[in-house]
């Protein structure tokens, strides 16, 4: 599999968090910044480390961004440098932006302007503490787009015994069971009937529109 090559434009927590995790993947990482403590506390863990100003084409050109297959613009405080960067991309035709963004305008500039994806880190943060409070029945889940996700979760003690013909999960919470797992246990059976009886102790595993299970969960209306 190619080797990817990913630059990384502002090494604060958010941009260097990035770097040092992508540095565990077989990443190449181009990692930018304006401050010299930065770029050698980052060094470490990348393949290039350059100190420089974002918001220059001319720089950006000489360090070889053009050769990415993500940008990532980590800086968000600076809208302009932001924008700057952003464009700048897109004039080194790198087809993949992903922004931060520091509140809700930010995010609606940077999308107008080529961002393919803006995060808001500490809103995004704040949700899922919000969610790890909430979660009655559900044990993880991973997104498979913005929409839908793979979920793991508990059976509600009133499923236990009941089969999956009688609960009709499908029809009345949206969801589909893929598979069924042991609780502390990584291999998953896909090979189940719908007459099969829950058990006490294992964990579902389904694909379910995200927000409208978690809505059921943390509601309390898996019954």
């Amino acid at each position: 599999m190619p080797v990817k090559t990913i630059g990384v434009l502002g090494l604060g927590v958010f941009g260097s968090s990035i770097a040092k995790e992508l540095s565990e993947f077989n990443c190449d990482i181009i990692a930018v910044d304006i401050d010299l403590d930065n770029i050698e506390r980052i060094e470490p863990y990348v393949t290039q480390a350059v100190q420089g100003n974002i918001t220059d084409l001319n720089f950006l050109k000489r360090i070889g961004l053009e050769n990415c297959d993500v940008v990532v613009v980590a800086t968000g405080t600076s809208l302009e440098a932001s924008v700057l960067a952003i464009m700048n991309c897109k004039k080194l035709g790198i087809h993949s932006i992903i922004a931060k963004a520091k509140n809700k305008s930010f995010m609606e500039v940077l999308y107008e302007i080529g961002a393919t994806k803006v995060i808001r880190p500490e809103k995004e943060a704040g949700a899922r503490v919000a969610k790890n409070f909430l979660r009655r029945h559900i044990t993880d889940i991973v997104d498979l787009d913005e929409d839908y996700a793979v979920i793991e979760f508990k059976p509600p003690v009133r499923w236990i015994g009941k089969t999956f013909e009688v609960l009709d999960l499908r029809q009345r919470y949206e969801i589909n069971i893929i598979g069924i797992r042991k609780t502390g246990q990584k291999r998953m059976d896909v090979s189940f009937s719908p007459d099969y009886h829950i058990e006490e102790g294992i964990i579902l595993v389904g694909i379910a529109e995200s927000k409208v299970f978690e809505r059921y969960d943390y509601l309390n209306k898996l019954k």
